[in-house]
């Protein structure tokens, strides 16, 4: 059963949140992420003059969830971009509207720093991601190609 939380507090990821934020991280990727990538994943959350950062969302001493992104430059504005590039909430949080939360302490983190845009991707048969998105955000029309580089 869902643990019933009635206020999160949303804050920046914290070194000390490492032992909380590591289950979520690893259900985030199924376990398939290699050790490597989570502890540089780890440094660039941390680390002041990384362009990833990341907010959590507690209830009380429990991480309930947590979103990374990354801000880049892009064409066509002078302020940087913002790529939503993780949202993860613990399956005993979910349905109690904690992803828009999350989303919604980003977009107004964006705001205040005037970024030019807050974008990003889903896959499209996750029925719950889309909903949420849809009732957030503008839907473009664009479809996705990778050409993947490396391992």
């Amino acid at each position: 059963m869902p643990a019933k939380a009635t206020s999160f507090a949303i804050r920046p990821v914290r070194p000390e949140d490492y032992e909380a934020w590591l289950p979520l991280w690893q259900s985030n990727n199924l376990g398939q992420s290699r050790d490597t990538v989570t502890a540089e994943t780890w440094r660039r959350l941390n680390d002041p003059a990384s362009h990833v950062h990341g907010l959590t969302a507690w209830d009380d001493d429990r991480l309930a969830g947590f979103v990374h992104y990354i801000t880049h430059p892009v064409t066509g504005h002078i302020q940087p971009a913002c790529y939503m590039q993780d949202l993860f909430v613990a399956p005993d949080f979910r349905r109690q509207g904690l992803g828009k939360r999350l989303v919604m302490a980003l977009a107004a983190e964006a705001r205040e720093r005037q970024y030019a845009r807050l974008y990003w991707l889903a896959e499209s048969r996750n029925e719950a991601a889309q909903a949420l998105y849809a009732s957030l955000g503008v839907r473009l029309d664009f479809s996705f190609h990778m050409l993947p580089l490396s391992l």
